[in-house]
């Protein structure tokens, strides 16, 4: 019998990798970061939102720059 050679568990940090995410994220961004901008009137919730989208903004960047590349049949 041929036994099999298993592989040993490093404790060992993995390389992290961004996940791909969707167009209208980063569309998202954009309209949200405008909207905050123009229409928010409160000084205090106008900066809070305008970081939570400029984060989304930069996240969606990333991702678009070094998530893999997938086939369409492995997104769905």
């Amino acid at each position: 019998m041929v036994q099999k050679k298993v592989a040993k568990k490093t404790s060992l940090p993995q390389k992290w990798h961004p996940g791909p995410v969707k167009g209208s994220f980063m569309v998202l961004s954009m309209v949200g970061f405008l909207i905050s901008l123009y229409l928010v009137e409160n000084i205090n919730y106008k900066t809070a939102f305008m970081l939570v989208f400029i984060a989304m903004f930069i996240a969606s960047v990333i991702s678009m720059t070094h998530a893999p590349i997938m086939n369409e049949k492995e997104v769905n």
